[in-house]
């Protein structure tokens, strides 16, 4: 049995879809999986080996240029593609009319949450196959649930786990105890404060480890030059292809980051992982790990370095006591 997954972003979404592929894998040996996702986070889809196929939308890029004759070529090639894979079913784990729409490009039975489930009731106008699926639970656990109820299993959850591999990477890191900072996130609200990380990074090196930084924008490099500047230990990894911050982010031994995709990226990869929330709730979509936790700043107060020190060397040992 063919499937196509349909869950095209943000990193975290997709990266929270993959123990539903897992449970699927195991419950369900018959079945390949291809996956539709947005262009820019196809190299995260890539780091599942079960995955045959990637075939890539551009919904952000095409909604710039909506009449713009590539956008239309583009958008016929993706049709024709998905349409040509022949698949027996699509799964929609996204929920939103733009997945909806994406999903029935593929012209087969599509399955996805029902009216009262899914994001965006709307999208359901397209489905053939609607499950109800509680929205109060976190969302790994939604598309777990979805997965097992459109491909006739129950998943176990008292497991979990990604199956996703960290590529080899071909940027030069120091050996021994990586802790990767990562300080970098979409809003200002969400940052934890530059001398809060400078601190941490002199903490770990008090500790043995290598503090790694790196950026995706001009702020980011400049709190990430400072950290490097404060504590000379710190190795900065200049601006790099997704694929090579991810290979890096695998060989670490432990990863203290914002509310930021490759947090969650850390997470999956099993890592010890302390994510800090500064202005929104983790609620039903932070990070899930055996070994990942979220630290919380409370109304009007703040996180700690002390604190995230704390939290990190409770991970550590958990991981170390765990079996191999």
């Amino acid at each position: 049995m063919k499937v196509l997954i349909v869950k095209t972003s943000s990193m975290g979404d997709v990266i929270h879809t993959f123990p539903a592929v897992e449970d699927a894998l195991r419950n369900r040996p018959d079945m390949s999986f291809d996956w539709c996702v947005e262009e820019a986070f196809a190299g995260i889809v890539a780091l599942h080996p079960a995955i045959k196929s990637i075939q890539k939308v551009a919904i952000r890029r095409w909604r710039k240029k909506p009449f713009d004759g590539d956008t239309w070529r583009e958008m016929t090639g993706l049709r024709h593609a998905l349409r040509g894979a022949r698949y027996d079913l699509v799964i929609d784990a996204q929920g939103l009319l733009k997945s909806a729409v994406v999903a029935k490009q593929a012209g087969a039975p599509i399955a996805g949450f029902d009216r009262s489930s899914a994001r965006e009731p709307s999208a359901t106008l397209f489905y053939d196959r609607k499950y109800a699926v509680s929205r109060d639970l976190h969302a790994i656990e939604r598309t777990r649930r979805l997965f097992g109820q459109a491909l006739g299993y129950e998943p176990d959850l008292s497991r979990i786990g990604s199956g996703i591999v960290a590529p080899a990477g071909n940027l030069s890191v120091p050996e021994g105890k990586l802790a990767f900072l990562l300080h970098g996130t979409s809003r200002e609200d969400k940052k934890w404060p530059a001398d809060d990380w400078i601190e941490t990074a002199r903490q770990l090196v008090s500790r043995q480890f290598t503090p790694v930084v790196t950026w995706s924008n001009g702020a980011e490099r400049a709190v990430a030059e400072a950290i490097a500047a404060a504590v000379p230990k710190t190795v900065l990894v200049p601006k790099s292809p997704l694929g090579e911050i991810a290979a890096i982010l695998g060989r670490s031994t432990l990863v203290i980051g914002a509310d930021t995709g490759l947090t969650h990226l850390a997470s999956a990869f099993g890592l010890p992982t302390v994510a800090i929330f500064l202005a929104t709730e983790p609620g039903l979509t932070g990070p899930r790990g055996p070994f990942s936790s979220t630290l919380l700043a409370p109304a009007g107060g703040k996180v700690t370095p002390a604190e995230v020190m704390e939290e990190a060397e409770r991970l550590l040992a958990l991981r170390s006591e765990a079996p191999a």
